[in-house]
């Protein structure tokens, strides 16, 4: 709790007297803004809607948040399954103060204001482009080892642009923002990432810098395109040469080692999904397995999730394993297989019959006689619209398939 003592002592603002009444956050819509340089701002719409309540808005999605906390003059906001928190002062106007995930030691500085409904500061011309439709984009063009591909998907009304990116191993959330002239700004925060798009839009063609917090910044390039498609998901991670089948034994909350030769995993069709309680994705896959599984647990099918944590301890990776699973109200079993590191490489190592862990997160398709029939890398969420209907479809197909063999 390293950073609420440095807001007590050393912000000013925030007093750590325990016998202060503190009044409630000023109800209504409010405009954050989380500081990821010295130049860049990124903005996004809340409304509180009670003492203890409000939602943050991306596009279409709607983020219920139900965990504030008055501590003598400051406010502590915790956003739902992530473990990041806002520790702040107030006033009827005014919230400041930092944007917190200890286990990682990141720290944002944070303001909001309020009655501002607008996310990006009100466009000052109007829009010289409009984006709606494909891009194939290019993210650190010419960087090797760091380049990869990815697919613009945009819908823009006068200066509003909404949209996402997809990439081979999932996707950039609900972006929300504007065209200004030749400027396009889109944003996304949902408690686990904060992302910043900055562009410029001339002759069907974007060159801008993508930011992720305050820690990651990479350029991109995008040219129209309304024919490109990204490689298929099936086929980025495979097991190597003379496997046919994984293996592992991993605890579970209460101390267990579970493995697939257990008699709940014999003769069903196993779903392994490989994930961590800290990853949008994964979240929205977990949210789709765990409904899917709650209306199918009469069938032959089990899910089990593989936990890889960047908690520093073993005991606040369960911590936030039990969260998430209370929090979505998944009834299948989460294992933590790491602890202190979400590195994917150190993932592969303790999945050795993988080529490699591409992405979290990914799921392994494995039927009733134990062998694997499918790898599935990546999750398009809900904001990728008709490619997450088009993947549920998919997915239904295929579990129906094994199920009836």
């Amino acid at each position: 709790m390293q950073k609420v003592l440095f807001l007590c002592l050393g912000l000013g603002v925030i007093s750590c007297n325990p016998n202060y009444n503190v009044t409630p956050i000023k109800q209504g819509v409010w405009r954050g803004e989380l500081k990821i340089s010295e130049t860049e701002m990124l903005p996004f719409n809340f409304e509180i809607i009670g003492k203890k309540s409000m939602k943050i808005f991306n596009a279409e999605e709607v983020i219920l948040v139900d965990d504030i906390e008055y501590r003598n003059d400051s406010v502590f906001i915790k956003m739902p399954v992530f473990e990041g928190y806002f520790a702040l002062a107030m006033n009827d106007t005014l919230m400041q103060g930092e944007f917190i995930k200890e286990n990682l030691d990141r720290v944002l500085p944070f303001k909001a204001i309020h009655n501002n409904r607008t996310r990006f500061d009100e466009p000052n011309q109007q829009p010289m482009a409009n984006v709606s439709g494909n891009w194939e984009a290019i993210f650190s063009p010419g960087v090797k080892g760091d380049e990869y591909i990815a697919k613009g998907i945009f819908k823009q009304e006068g200066n509003i642009v909404t949209g996402t990116f997809r990439t081979t191993t999932g996707d950039y959330r609900y972006l929300q923002g504007v065209m200004d002239g030749d400027e396009l700004k889109l944003s996304a925060f949902d408690g686990a990432h904060a992302y910043l798009f900055t562009a410029t839009v001339s002759n069907n063609a974007i060159q801008g810098v993508f930011y992720s917090g305050n820690h990651f910044n990479e350029p991109f390039i995008a040219k129209r395109n309304d024919t490109f498609e990204l490689p298929e998901s099936d086929n980025l991670t495979f097991l190597k040469d003379g496997y046919d089948r994984i293996d592992f034994k991993f605890p579970d909350a209460s101390g267990k080692m579970v493995s697939l030769n257990d008699d709940q995993f014999k003769n069903k069709v196993v779903v392994v999904q490989i994930m961590g309680s800290w990853c949008p994705n994964c979240l929205d896959e977990s949210k789709y397995y765990s409904e899917f599984y709650k209306e199918n647990q009469n069938k032959d099918i089990e899910f089990v999730a593989l936990a890889f944590e960047y908690a520093k301890t073993q005991e606040a990776a369960f911590k936030s394993i039990e969260r998430l699973k209370d929090d979505v109200g998944i009834n299948y079993p989460i294992l933590l297989a790491q602890f202190g590191t979400s590195d994917k490489q150190k993932a592969q190592e303790k999945l050795p019959m993988l080529n490699h862990v591409l992405s979290y997160p990914t799921s392994i398709f494995i039927d009733k006689t134990g062998k694997v029939r499918k790898i599935h890398t990546g999750f398009n969420g809900p904001a990728t619209g008709e490619k997450y209907v088009e993947f549920k479809k998919e997915f239904k197909e295929f579990v129906n398939t094994l199920l009836e063999e």
